[in-house]
């Protein structure tokens, strides 16, 4: 079924399903390519027999995704939503940034907002019972396979900043169960006239699902807590780091000393190359404040 929802939208996986459970991220460009290859690699050396799906749009060359065939990761070649025009002209970079501007962080310049919807095409990946979407700015520190037991919908709180921030999601992580009507009904709601997504499918997703489940705050541990809140830092727990704002692949990253324990370590994941024991790196407490 999987097949032939995606065939039917111009898009085909490459491979068969070898699980029930998938690992789901997007790569838009060769930036979160790199950031997938990361990825997958920090997936595999957990030992999941999970599949790993990378959903990747047109802005993406062959050659940015051949690494990641390392990690046998099935590539779904996939388009844009089906979006009217005044929905993709309120949700273009320059419209989402003046009117919802990023006031605690930087996004990079390739950050392209329409993109973050892409994330929906998980719902028609019906090959798979249950999904956990991740995206690729992020590595898995162990085995998190348990949460695909997890009801849809589930996903962390986004805090990073104060504890006030628990009752908003981040959608850099999530379980989700593939379906053909629920995806028809997300894109009914998502381009009702004069929507408007501050946060593109964070919003959308929190306002689709706003009796959603509360994954632990460890399953999408956010980089700034490092620095603005380090009790709540606990390397041996940590399931998910997520790099939020500025990406560790970025040459002239604001933020790069305080982060630079964060950055080594993806770096090391993504070479592959000395990749340390989690339980030896250093404590935020003790690193540079922002």
């Amino acid at each position: 079924m999987m097949e032939q929802a995606l065939a039917s939208n111009g898009i085909a996986p490459s491979g068969p399903a070898g699980s029930q459970h998938a690992f789901v991220t997007l790569v838009t460009n060769a930036d979160y390519a790199m950031g997938a290859t990361a990825l997958a690699r920090s997936i595999r050396i957990t030992g999941t027999k999970a599949d790993i799906v990378v959903l990747h749009t047109g802005g993406v060359d062959q050659s940015a995704l051949t690494p990641l065939a390392e990690f046998r990761c099935r590539l779904v070649p996939t388009d844009l939503l089906p979006l009217s025009n005044a929905f993709n002209e309120r949700h273009a970079r320059k419209s989402i940034h003046s009117a919802a501007p990023f006031t605690k962080g930087r996004k990079p310049d390739f950050h392209s907002p329409l993109d973050n919807f892409c994330k929906l095409r998980l719902w028609q990946l019906t090959a798979y019972d249950r999904c956990i979407f991740i995206d690729a700015d992020t590595l898995v520190l162990k085995n998190i396979d348990r949460y695909f037991g997890y009801p849809e919908f589930s996903a962390a709180p986004n805090v990073y900043e104060s504890l006030a921030d628990f009752h908003r999601l981040n959608s850099g992580v999530f379980v989700a169960t593939p379906s053909p009507q629920t995806f028809e009904a997300m894109l009914t709601q998502l381009d009702r006239p004069d929507a408007f997504w501050p946060r593109t499918d964070q919003t959308f997703l929190q306002n689709f699902f706003p009796d959603w489940h509360g994954l632990p705050v460890t399953m999408n541990m956010l980089q700034y807590v490092w620095f603005n809140m380090p009790a709540l830092w606990d390397w041996p727990s940590i399931g998910v780091l997520h790099y939020q704002y500025e990406k560790p692949w970025e040459k002239d990253h604001p933020k790069a000393e305080s982060l630079r324990p964060l950055i080594n370590l993806w770096h090391a994941f993504f070479s592959g190359e000395n990749i340390p024991d989690i339980a030896g790196l250093p404590n935020p407490g003790l690193a540079n404040t922002n």
